[in-house]
């Protein structure tokens, strides 16, 4: 199809505010799907986004669009996820189009991840199509949030289509707006083809499928295409687009999103961002994105450890689909060999374990998640940790310097007091409080990352009955009073318990610890101290007490002193044992720990 006729277009939105409604609505109303095939949630394909109501994964799809004017257009979509753990895939997603459809839900106004989104767009000079949904909900509020897009994001006000993707209410409209407001693509004038990966996946049987969007040129089955990046050659064997399937086509034109299969056979061979070109003439590469750094790091391990091999596969078609995710390979004296991960935050932790345990069936345990943090030695030098391990001897260290967040919070004006405590709670500074409209704040404020990276979502949640909402951004590093709390079971410190706390809090999370250990491990004939160091200084202490192996049984009545004698003996049996004896903890002691 010629490239006028062609519209390239993502759909951003705070999460939960019905932008997997809306694509099914376009997708139904251009005839992609048919009443048949039609259901909710259409292009959320993992098991895992149907149940959680989430997008995970940027979704590509081709619709054909017969406008009011006679012409009929080409239509190419890519929903993306909402979540801030996500907003990875919505860089991607956004470089591979034109405009954006952002939509806000009407009753709840503009949130913060919807601030995070629009500056994504813009960055990419995307025009922008604001939609107001929801408008059939009892208390929509259309007037307030138009002036919210004029006050927040500075955008007009009265160019928002009022829509309710459920009720099918103004859907026309949108599709007639995309035609009329999204500009073509342009061909960027090169010598021979460009195309943008933006995403791919594993086939069993074709190998590497990447997902691409062509700048300049033509991609044909039988062609030699070259990646720029690795510098290898392949031959297409096939291209198409998606409809939400795959579907073959004889080529793939200048503007137009699709797929490539080229037997590419290893993961390792694509890289995000990285351009197909002509391989006897090539063209220069396209602006790529940047590389993105993980903010959390975790273990993951086998339970059974001849698994090993197997995770190792299975992460590398994982980190094909999610180049955000990254890994090495470490081991444990108490978990065996497994691997370090990196994660860009806890949600996006969450769905990669899950992911692993449904997509690839493992039995996998997880360690706590931890932070990268910048070790200053007494030289001098800087060293980044992110495993309590590689933490170097307290005596040569001159300052620990953790990550901090720069946090947005979103909530009603009644819930102020509340979110200032919480923030003060964990260790936060509040910079600024900025009054939105008449019922809600923002709160600027600034937060260890290690602080917000296990409750401090759903804390915020709770204390706002739902209202609430979080953006965040990286905000650097600052020096700060940490340590490193070990656990020591029988005396001997246990690796996969150790952390890098906050001095003011190391007493509290040793009692936790030692606590839940206290329940874990299984007695023995001798009592085992369960005890909280930070270097040599024991803060906590809890004691598993030893069997009573009652000895006296046999004795029923006659002289004390025979009775005396049989416990003198034991108490020494015991102390033999207890200088030489070895607490082995089961398996199940961690994960029951590892999970708490």
């Amino acid at each position: 199809m010629d490239t006028a006729h062609i519209r390239n277009f993502s759909i951003i939105a705070h999460i939960d505010h019905g932008k997997t409604t809306l694509s099914d609505r376009l997708l139904h109303r251009t005839g992609t799907i048919s009443d048949r095939d039609m259901q909710e949630q259409l292009l959320d394909s993992m098991d895992l986004e149907r149940e959680r109501g989430i997008t995970i994964k940027a979704h590509p799809v081709t619709m054909l669009y017969q406008a009011k004017n006679g012409e009929t257009y080409e239509l190419n979509l890519i929903d993306t996820p909402g979540h801030v753990d996500f907003s990875y895939e919505v860089s991607r997603s956004l470089s591979a189009c034109e405009g954006a459809l952002l939509i806000v839900d009407a009753a709840q106004g503009v949130e913060a991840q919807t601030v995070a989104n629009v500056h994504l767009a813009m960055k990419q000079n995307l025009t922008i199509i604001p939609v107001i949904n929801k408008i059939d909900l009892p208390h929509a509020d259309v007037a307030q949030t138009r002036s919210q897009l004029e006050e927040i994001l500075a955008i007009p006000g009265d160019t928002a289509i009022p829509a309710s993707a459920k009720e099918g209410i103004g859907i026309d409209e949108i599709l007639e707006a995309i035609v009329a407001r999204i500009p073509a693509p342009r061909p960027t004038g090169a010598a021979s083809l460009q195309a943008l990966c933006f995403d791919s996946y594993f086939d069993t049987y074709k190998g590497v499928v990447t997902h691409v969007r062509i700048f300049n040129g033509q991609a044909r089955a039988g062609a030699q295409v070259k990646l720029l990046h690795t510098g290898r050659s392949y031959e297409i064997k096939e291209v198409g687009s998606f409809n939400p399937r795959p579907y073959v086509r004889p080529q793939l034109e200048v503007g137009e999103t699709g797929y490539i299969t080229a037997n590419i056979k290893s993961p390792k061979e694509v890289k995000m961002g990285d351009t197909f070109t002509d391989a006897r003439t090539p063209s220069p590469a396209l602006p790529g994105f940047q590389e993105i750094h993980p903010m959390v790091y975790s273990g993951i391990y086998p339970i059974n450890t001849a698994d090993y091999e197997h995770l190792k596969t299975n992460l590398a078609k994982l980190q094909l689909n999610d180049s955000a995710f990254v890994y090495q390979s470490e081991s444990s004296v108490a978990l065996g060999f497994g691997f370090r991960c990196g994660f860009l935050g806890l949600l996006h932790m969450e769905i990669v374990q899950e992911r692993l345990r449904r997509e690839y069936n493992m039995d996998i345990i997880a360690t706590y998640p931890s932070v990268v943090y910048r070790v200053r030695l007494a030289g001098g030098e800087l060293k980044e940790v992110d495993n309590p391990a590689f933490l170097p001897e307290a005596h040569s260290i001159e300052e620990i310097q953790e990550p901090t967040v720069h946090a947005f919070i979103l909530c009603p004006n009644e819930y102020i007091g509340d979110m200032m405590a919480l923030v003060s709670e964990k260790r936060g500074i509040l910079d600024q409080t900025e009054t939105l409209d008449t019922r809600r704040v923002m709160l600027t404020c600034v937060l260890p990352l290690n602080e917000i990276l296990i409750d401090f979502h759903d804390r915020i949640k709770s204390l706002t009955r739902g209202y609430g909402s979080m953006d965040y951004e990286h905000g650097g590093y600052q020096a700060s009073d940490m340590v490193k709390l070990d656990m020591l079971v029988n005396g001997e410190p246990v690796d996969a318990f150790s952390c890098i706390v906050h001095r003011a809090k190391a007493e509290a999370r040793g009692r936790a610890l030692a606590a839940k250990l206290k329940e874990v491990i299984p007695r023995q004939q001798f009592a085992i101290a369960i005890q909280a160091a930070i270097g040599g200084k024991i803060i906590a202490r809890e004691t598993v007490s030893s069997y009573r192996k009652d000895v006296t049984a046999k004795c029923y009545g006659g002289d004390i002193s025979r009775k005396r004698k049989l416990l003198e003996k034991q108490k020494e049996g015991k102390k033999r044992m207890k200088a030489i004896g070895q607490v082995n903890i089961p398996q199940q002691a961690f994960i029951e720990v590892l999970k708490a």
